[in-house]
C-alpha cells in the first residue's frame, strides 16, 4: 500500500510540473526577448537576488549564468541592506526573484535600486505585485498550484523560476556564440575541462612502451604485455611500426588453440592500427575510441601515418 501511495504522489508532482512548464511556454510572449536584450546591451554587473528558497534558486541561476558566458553575482537581500548593496553599481541589471513579488527583504531594496538607475528583471509569480510594478521586464513564473500536498511548500514555483533562469542562460549562450571550449575554460578542474583543454600529448603514456619484433613468439610477447600493464604490444619500432597486438587479438588466438611458443607476433597483429596525432584534442580522441569500441590508440607525432610513434592513449 505504501508503494502505491508513494508512486501516486510522485506522479502527481510530475504532472503538476508538466502543467507548470506548459504554462510557462504559452505565457512567455516577448518577455524573455526583452530580458535577453536588456542583459546583452549593458556593460555592468548582472546581479541575481532572492530570499529563502528563491535565494537558493537565485544562487543556482547566477552560477549557471557565470559558467555559460554571462558573469553574474548573487546578492542576499538581507545582507544587501547592511552593506552588500555596494556590489551593485549604477546602471547594472538585477534579477529579483520572488513568488509573491512582495518578499519584504527584496522590496526594501527597490528605492536604492531606483536611485542607482538599475534595470530590474522581476522573476515573479504575481505580476501585479510590488516587484512587478517596479520591473523593467517581468518574467511570469506564476503557477496554478504547488506540488506540495498542502499547496504551501515552494515546489512548483521554485521549479518554474529555475526553468526561466535556465532559459535565460541557454539563450544568452547562443547569442554569445558560447562554445564547449569556453565552458571548459570555466571548468578547468572537471572532467569536461580535462577533455577539452588537454591534448592527447598531455595525457598519453610515452615511457617504457612494450615494443616487440615481428618474429617474437607470442609467449615472449605476453610477458611484455604483462610487464607494461597496457594490455597491448607494439610490433616494430617507433620509426617503423608494423602493427599492434591487443588483449582481444590474444584471446582470439587462444580460442583458435594456437601454440604460444609456435606463433609469431606478425601472424596475429593488426597491421593497420588506428592512431591519432599527439596534438589531437583529448575529447576528440576519447570520442573516437568510444565510437570504435576500442580502449587504446597509437599516438604519432603528426597526422602522417609514417610519422614516429610517441605514445599510447587509453580510456577505460
Amino acid at each position: 500500500m505504501m508503494h502505491k501511495v508513494t508512486l501516486d504522489s510522485a506522479k502527481t508532482l510530475l504532472a503538476t510540473y508538466r502543467d507548470a512548464i506548459t504554462r510557462l511556454e504559452t505565457g512567455m510572449d516577448g518577455a524573455l526577448d526583452k530580458a535577453i536584450e536588456l542583459i546583452l546591451n549593458h556593460d555592468g554587473h548582472l546581479v541575481v537576488c532572492g530570499m529563502g528558497k528563491s535565494g537558493l534558486v537565485g544562487r543556482k541561476i547566477a552560477a549557471t549564468l557565470s559558467s555559460t558566458g554571462t558573469p553574474a553575482l548573487f546578492l542576499h537581500p538581507a545582507e544587501a541592506i547592511h552593506g552588500d548593496l555596494g556590489m551593485v553599481r549604477a546602471n547594472d541589471v538585477i534579477i529579483l526573484i520572488s513568488n509573491s513579488g512582495e518578499t519584504e527583504e527584496v522590496v526594501k531594496l527597490l528605492p536604492a535600486l531606483k536611485r542607482l538607475n538599475v534595470k530590474i528583471i522581476s522573476l515573479i509569480g504575481r505580476i501585479d505585485s510590488s516587484l512587478g510594478k517596479a520591473a523593467d521586464v517581468i518574467l511570469d513564473a506564476s503557477v496554478d498550484k504547488e506540488a506540495c500536498p498542502l499547496n504551501l511548500a515552494p515546489t512548483t514555483s521554485s521549479m518554474a523560476a529555475l526553468v526561466l533562469g535556465d532559459a535565460l542562460a541557454v539563450v544568452l549562450m547562443e547569442h554569445r556564440g558560447f562554445k564547449a571550449e569556453d565552458f571548459a575554460a570555466r571548468h578547468p578542474g572537471g572532467k569536461l575541462g580535462q577533455k577539452l583543454l588537454n591534448s592527447v600529448g598531455d595525457k598519453m603514456i610515452s615511457s617504457n612502451l612494450p615494443y616487440v619484433s615481428a618474429d617474437a613468439m607470442m609467449d615472449k610477447v605476453i610477458v611484455e604485455m604483462t610487464n607494461s600493464r597496457l594490455g597491448l604490444a607494439l610490433v616494430g619500432t617507433p620509426d617503423n611500426l608494423a602493427g599492434i597486438i591487443t588483449d582481444g587479438d590474444l584471446r582470439r588466438m587462444l580460442v583458435e588453440a594456437r601454440a604460444l611458443d609456435a606463433t609469431k607476433a606478425a601472424e596475429i597483429m593488426n597491421a593497420s592500427p588506428q592512431f591519432v596525432a599527439k596534438d589531437t584534442n583529448l575529447g576528440d580522441a576519447e570520442d573516437r575510441m568510444t565510437n570504435a569500441k576500442i580502449q587504446s590508440l597509437v599516438v604519432r607525432e603528426t597526422q602522417d601515418a609514417s610519422s614516429p610513434v610517441c605514445g599510447i592513449i587509453q580510456i577505460f
